[in-house]
């Protein structure tokens, strides 16, 4: 209730236009939580969603609940960071604690995010293909091409609203729901009583799942995004700096997280909840990619289902990519030094932009090497779980210690979940390794 009542205030904010209906002062409230929550469900993670319903039915349905407040808390602790010290996670691990440790991370995080690249722009082509027909290689290198164009050209406060209009291609997953038929019996029960096989299949989908909702390229994005509205904004300082901004700051990020977190869950359930209503009670159980995922519904949905799911891979690749290329650069610029930023002009952040233009072509070159996009997937999962249990108790230990985040250290909510959600991605990445190959 005093969320609600905070919220309120922010809405009748003294100067607000009092012709500005309440919804769109809602929606200016959301900014990097919803990108990054949109983001999340790139064509890698609608691949791993598709696998879960095709897999396991609507046995995988509950894990979208469950994840929920641990993903929340984790990126809400990401955002708190970039706000209150106005630098990001990297900047931040920079200054107060060791290179040693940076450089490892920012590395990994390079490396997994370019893989992950790769398997999106060889998905969004696919999927283009799959509309109209043509070489779905020319196809990934237009798509490539037009996101690194527009990541350099356009700042980051006009920027920022492509993206979040990109948000609305995520409503095809939504849409896709009332055309198929769905047991609402066993949907019910698979989304409100966990059941978890402890078998290594049913595991290493556990695992996945929970990998693709909690990736530490999320963390930086979210962080960066925060710096970025400090530093678009002149009235606007680093919460440390002006604390009288907190009460206002901090309840925008809170409500910009979880309505951004629960719009990434809520399309991620949805995705599982059409492949288990289609696929998997079709017999098709074996889904390796978006695009595949997508023509297999042709037959057992409808044109219209399948034309919905290859548009909603194309238009969240696009949201995704610069997210990606994006969260990378942000991180290898602070660890180096160097001036970070979208909103900056080209010629000021020379090896920021590198960095995007890089990671985005070698994503694009493995498309022209003999790239299995299972395995890329699976490399991307095990990179992405060696990187988030060091950073997230680095996370953890940098927003209690008052030298970094002065007098807005965690609260106990935040504090326990997380820690829950770093000690359960730390028992899935041993997971990983325990059923590797199975």
């Amino acid at each position: 209730m005093r969320r609600k009542k905070n919220l309120v205030q922010i809405f009748r904010k003294p100067g607000a236009q009092r012709d500005e209906p309440p919804p769109r002062r809602f929606l200016k409230l959301l900014g990097p939580g919803l990108i990054t929550g949109a983001s999340d469900d790139d064509p890698s993670g609608i691949a791993t969603y598709s696998q879960a319903g095709a897999q396991h039915g609507y046995g995988m349905l509950w894990t979208m609940l469950f994840v929920y407040p641990l993903m929340t808390s984790i990126q809400e602790i990401s955002a708190r960071i970039g706000r209150v010290t106005g630098q990001g996670i990297a900047g931040n691990i920079r200054r107060h604690y060791s290179v040693w440790l940076l450089h490892p991370l920012v590395i990994l995080l390079l490396i997994a995010n370019t893989i992950n690249l790769a398997a999106d722009l060889s998905a969004m082509g696919a999927a283009v293909k799959l509309l109209i027909g043509g070489p779905a290689l020319l196809y990934v290198v237009v798509l490539a091409g037009v996101s690194v164009v527009l990541q350099v050209r356009i700042p980051y406060s006009r920027y920022a609203k492509i993206l979040r209009w990109l948000c609305v291609a995520l409503f095809a997953y939504v849409a896709t729901v009332f055309m198929v038929k769905i047991d609402w019996g066993k949907a019910v029960t698979g989304t409100f009583i966990p059941n978890l096989v402890l078998d290594g299949r049913s595991l290493t989908m556990f695992i996945a799942v929970l990998g693709t909702t909690i990736s530490p390229y999320l963390f930086f994005w979210q962080a960066a995004g925060e710096v970025e509205e400090v530093k678009s904004k002149d009235e606007v300082k680093p919460l440390k700096q002006a604390p009288e901004q907190a009460p206002k700051e901090t309840q925008r990020i809170v409500w910009d997280t979880y309505v951004g977190m629960a719009f990434s869950n809520i399309v991620a359930f949805f995705i599982i909840l059409t492949t288990a209503a289609t696929l998997h009670q079709n017999g098709k159980t074996e889904i390796e990619t978006a695009a595949q995922a997508a023509e297999a519904l042709r037959p057992v949905a409808g044109p219209l289902a399948f034309f919905l799911f290859a548009v909603g891979i194309v238009g969240t690749g696009m949201l995704a990519l610069p997210v990606l290329a994006g969260s990378a650069a942000y991180a290898v610029g602070e660890a180096l030094r160097w001036p970070t930023g979208l909103e900056r002009k080209a010629r000021e952040a020379k090896g920021f932009y590198a960095v995007i233009a890089i990671a985005t072509l070698l994503g694009l070159a493995l498309n022209f090497t003999p790239m299995d996009p299972i395995k890329a997937l699976i490399w991307t999962a095990v990179i992405n779980g060696v990187t988030a249990v060091p950073l997230m108790v680095v996370m953890m230990l940098m927003t209690t210690n008052r030298k970094v985040m002065g007098q807005f250290t965690l609260s106990r909510y935040l504090l326990v979940t997380g820690w829950l959600a770093t000690v359960l991605m730390a028992a899935a990445s041993v997971g990983l390794f325990w059923t590797w190959g199975e």
